[in-house]
């Protein structure tokens, strides 16, 4: 019996990452695509979308159908219907594509050049922040803070930073939080004592730390709610979240920024402050 497919675009996505890990690696591939790439899925023709995706045109075809929808076609209108109902503009990719066309005509070498680089890619990386984070997603977030006993962070790595940022400044909104910084290698005997009552609050980016998994799959088996800001809804830590949020941060010569995820976490915080009633925003 065939299945009725999601009929609208962020039943899709959800849908996506829920089956991801049982798709082929060739569907695996188109479902990355589909999700980091939503502008091109509704403009370019099948052809064109498989080239940049490295699949043949019958795989996206084929996952089209893995969805319920009866071909490609189907499933892209989903897409052109969010183009035509919101401001229309280019999707992450095509403003990286854009400013590496713009960057080659340039002296790379120049160190002013270099500090451009940075600064317009963190630009970017903001304006598709504004665009990507929905109303609802922060808004449940600032819910789950608030219900919770004590919110546990989890960040290891390049991710440290933001985990760290967040769990001194809701100490100085006056939420219990307890950063789960791994030392000793001691992450699990911080994190065995989370419960339903609790928060855990998720940041990983690829190659994905094994002991913030490890965080993300305690906080299931004990029932704690997770909020997770990662770089894909199809990561890891990313499947079992009560919400996901996809932050694209910007790439420079193969070094990655954090001015994204730090701007995300601040208005987490900040947020949390003025609706629950504090009279002031967090300290510096």
């Amino acid at each position: 019996m065939k299945q009725n497919p999601p009929d609208n675009l962020e039943m899709l996505r959800s849908e996506i990452a829920r089956r991801y890990s049982d798709l082929s690696p060739r569907l695996k591939q188109v479902a990355s695509y589909v999700l980091d790439n939503p502008n091109d899925i509704a403009i370019e023709t099948l052809a064109v979308n498989a080239s940049r995706c490295d699949v043949q045109p019958s795989t996206i075809v084929r996952f089209g159908k893995v969805f319920g929808y009866n071909g490609a076609r189907e499933m892209q209108r989903l897409f052109r219907d969010e183009i035509l109902t919101s401001a229309p503009s280019p999707s992450y990719s095509e403003r990286i594509r854009q400013f590496q066309a713009r960057s080659n005509t340039v002296d790379r070498l120049l160190l002013c050049n270099v500090m451009r680089e940075f600064a317009e890619s963190n630009i970017i990386a903001l304006e598709h922040l504004c665009e990507a984070v929905h109303t609802e997603d922060l808004d449940k977030s600032i819910e789950l803070m608030q219900g919770a006993h004590t919110i546990y962070l989890a960040g290891m790595r390049r991710a440290f930073p933001v985990a760290a940022y967040l769990a001194y400044s809701l100490s100085h909104v006056e939420k219990r939080a307890f950063l789960l910084d791994g030392v000793a290698g001691m992450t699990s005997e911080q994190s065995w004592m989370l419960g339903p009552e609790d928060l855990v609050i998720a940041v990983s980016f690829k190659p994905y730390a094994s002991e913030t998994l490890a965080v993300v799959e305690t906080a299931a088996a004990n029932g704690a709610p997770l909020i997770v800001i990662s770089d894909s809804r199809l990561s890891p830590v990313a499947r079992a979240a009560d919400v996901c949020f996809e932050i694209k941060d910007a790439e420079v010569r193969q070094f990655r920024s954090l001015t994204a995820s730090m701007c995300l976490a601040q208005t987490l915080v900040i947020s949390y402050a003025y609706k629950f009633g504090l009279d002031r925003p967090a300290k510096e």
